[in-house]
């Protein structure tokens, strides 16, 4: 980015193999990121201009394999959720370390140009601000200690949740309710994912603001944690928790998301 400009490098993807069926488990350009990077830095100079204004943000990552997500994993965020049953029903008050992880679908991920389609507005949905990691290489009983070796950059997570009874993956998984962006910051960027400020308003008014410090898992613990499970692919993402402050949002509203060292992101949100 140059400004409010940006660069259009989509040359760059020329680099990029070509698959046969079945395609690899992993996201491709993610995949090969090292490659589009250099030939990204090949062709920057001469590639055209365009206002960032003019253009639509999709996700940043078109094909992840897994979208992995960490519930209550803000201390305060804990205390909040079990101190309102319209947050808990009853079912759901359980420490990240006794609950786990969980996955979003895939269909669920969009980005920021895309907007929030709600369902279910007889319902509550609410905004959920997270910091959010890509995978960048296969990762499987990794040690925290070498976890952020596998980390090829980070974006703006929008966890959006329908309040209810039901499982998590079930009220988090409908079409734009991961929304992931504004761009990729590469790993190379941010040094120390754990002291980042984050914070998100709707309509102007800030509901959440918080520092990943605050985090019961950090990124290291997160991936080691969920390696030992399933094998991390590169491109992959993961949702890291969200803080106290969460709240409903209505067709009409507007979001705007900001994690230091990323920037910020505006999503509109309308009815389905």
């Amino acid at each position: 980015m140059d400004g409010d400009k940006v660069r259009d490098v989509t040359a760059a993807l020329d680099v990029l193999p070509g698959y046969h069926y079945p395609l690899p488990s992993s996201d491709v350009l993610i995949a090969n990121l090292d490659a589009v990077r250099e030939r990204i830095d090949a062709i920057r100079d001469n590639a055209p201009s365009l206002p960032l204004a003019a253009i639509k943000l999709l996700s940043p990552v078109a094909n992840p394999g897994k979208l992995i997500a960490a519930p209550v994993n803000y201390g305060k965020h804990l205390e909040e959720v079990r101190g309102t049953p319209e947050l808990h029903h009853h079912n759901q008050v359980a420490a990240i370390q006794r609950a786990g992880l969980f996955l979003k679908a895939t269909s669920s991920l969009s980005g920021p140009g895309e907007g929030i389609a709600l369902r279910q507005l007889h319902r509550r949905n609410d905004h959920e601000v997270e910091l959010a990691f890509v995978v960048g290489r296969r990762a499987i009983n990794v040690s925290r200690h070498q976890a952020l070796e596998h980390v090829a950059g980070y974006c703006i997570g929008l966890d959006i949740t329908i309040r209810g009874p039901e499982e998590r993956s079930l009220r988090k998984s409908p079409d734009t309710y991961a929304v992931l962006g504004p761009w990729l910051v590469t790993a190379d960027e941010i040094r120390n994912p754990g002291v980042l400020d984050l914070r998100v308003a709707v309509n102007g008014e800030v509901r959440q603001q918080s520092n990943t410090r605050h985090l019961l898992l950090g990124v290291p613990e997160l991936i080691e944690y969920a390696s030992s499970f399933y094998t991390l692919f590169p491109g992959d993402v993961v949702f890291t928790g969200t803080p106290e402050g969460v709240g409903p949002i209505n067709p009409g509203d507007i979001i705007v998301a900001c994690v230091e060292g990323i920037g910020a992101m505006e999503v509109a949100v309308r009815a389905a």
